[in-house]
């Protein structure tokens, strides 16, 4: 008896020398590394939430902390270092930053970032009141960034500068297109280059109306491009005009390329703006080579000038 008496009073002996010196605590790794020990898990994740994770921060959506692990250990009480433990979390922890992009649809390389909804929105209400006319196709995105050092003033502004610049262009474009543009139908080049020798609505000597059309002088045998798409409805002699080629581009549009040498299309041909569809000669009604022009709206002649050769 008195051995297992003694064999008790060691190991309470024993028992209370390890609780002296040592005491149970928690392991914390972060992606495999151990950083220290705590004491208390449960305290020590609400110590994380309400110091790492928590932020009043302006345009700070969240924190981002990998997930932390816990391990029961026995260990000495000077290993307890729930500060430094926390410091070390604090390093590992990302700000995700929200921002608002103003994105041109139109224009990949166009965004703009602000730090509020309100200034984005501000932005977006101006630009589509300055570029109405062009209605630009502007959105408004929720971005999530870590670093937001280049949302400050200067770069918003130079973001601002190009997109209004590439907008003016956009507008300046559409302008120039919808000044070519003839009931719907977009004329995207000129039919022959060359000196303009004879304006819609001239009186000459060599006929007895005035001129419905333009005249183009140009050497013989320059190519005639089609003014835009569409379908060959007439290619062959008639009368004044010479050698002609009218073609139907929809909406009631059609164009005639008069007093050519040769013809490359015939009726029922389906052309694309620039194609070659003719030469410039000076069969029929004509004093020289020139290509003679005419622009009709449902069958009425319009001045080509409202149009081309501005």
């Amino acid at each position: 008896m008195k051995f297992f008496k003694i064999i008790a009073i060691a190991l309470t002996i024993i028992i209370a020398i390890i609780f002296i010196k040592f005491k149970p605590a928690y392991a914390v790794s972060l992606n495999g590394e151990q950083l220290g020990y705590v004491g208390d898990e449960d305290e020590f994740q609400e110590e994380i939430n309400e110091n790492i994770l928590s932020t009043d921060e302006e345009n700070i959506a969240f924190v981002e902390l990998d997930d932390v692990d816990y391990s029961m250990s026995l260990v000495s009480r000077d290993q307890v270092d729930e500060e430094t433990v926390l410091a070390k979390l604090e390093d590992s922890a990302k700000n995700v930053y929200r921002v608002y992009e103003v994105a041109d649809l139109n224009n990949e390389e166009d965004k703009i970032y602000v730090n509020s909804m309100e200034e984005a929105e501000s932005l977006v209400a101006s630009l589509k009141e300055t570029y109405s006319e062009l209605e630009p196709n502007l959105v408004i995105n929720t971005i999530y960034l870590e670093n937001v050092d280049e949302v400050n003033e200067e770069n918003i502004q130079i973001a601002k500068n190009k997109m209004a610049e590439d907008l003016q262009t956009q507008l300046e474009e559409k302008e120039e297109k919808d000044s070519r543009t003839v009931n719907g139908i977009y004329l995207a080049c000129v039919p022959v280059t060359g000196r303009i020798s004879s304006r819609f609505g001239a009186n000459e000597s060599i006929r007895d109306h005035t001129h419905k059309g333009l005249d183009i002088a140009a050497s013989g045998g320059t190519p005639i491009k089609a003014v835009a798409d569409g379908t060959v409805i007439r290619s062959g002699w008639s009368s004044g005009y010479g050698n002609l080629v009218v073609i139907d581009h929809g909406n009631g549009v059609t164009t005639y390329y008069g007093h050519c040498s040769r013809l490359y299309v015939s009726k029922g041909t389906s052309v694309k703006a620039g194609d070659n569809i003719a030469a410039v000669g000076s069969t029929g009604n004509s004093t020289g080579n020139h290509l003679h022009f005419e622009i009709r709206l449902n069958g009425e002649q319009v001045n080509p000038q409202k149009y081309v050769y501005k």
